[in-house]
């Protein structure tokens, strides 16, 4: 099985505005009953149950049986994997981009300071000179 036969099930399952909510849902409220979370829709609890097997199918919800009610429990998993195919050498190459923006922002820091910046003291660099007291 591929990376893509994990996956699309995924956004199959995404791709519907009420299971999107149901994730919402289920992620807000931990270990809500499958009663519970049909209320907040206007469809029968059926149709809720439909999307529920969608998500379960793919690992999106993980649900256990707490005697008669089912307690589900949002899984960031799937999400988390499909995040990092995509997303780990982009997040790589920028860290690499920040860091060298970050050294050359202290490298001119740097230079600003050796080349007449005024100290912290408040006295001025003598390496820079001061046209005070020349003559033109």
């Amino acid at each position: 099985m591929t990376a893509d036969d994990v996956m699309a099930p995924v956004f199959d399952a995404l791709g519907h505005p009420a299971r999107r909510r149901i994730l919402d849902l289920v992620k807000a409220e931990p270990g809500c009953t499958v009663g519970e979370l049909a209320a907040h829709f206007d469809t029968t609890r059926i149709a809720v149950m439909h999307h529920l097997r969608q998500l379960e199918d793919c690992e999106l919800i993980l649900s256990e049986k707490d005697g008669r009610a089912r307690r589900l429990y949002h899984n960031p998993v799937p999400i988390q994997l499909i995040y990092d195919r995509w997303t780990t050498e982009y997040s790589g190459f920028w860290a690499s981009k920040l860091a060298d923006v970050k050294y050359a922002v202290e490298e001119r820091t740097s230079k600003r300071g050796q080349h007449g910046r005024r100290r912290a003291t408040g006295v001025e660099d003598p390496d820079r000179g001061s046209n005070r007291g020349r003559v033109a």
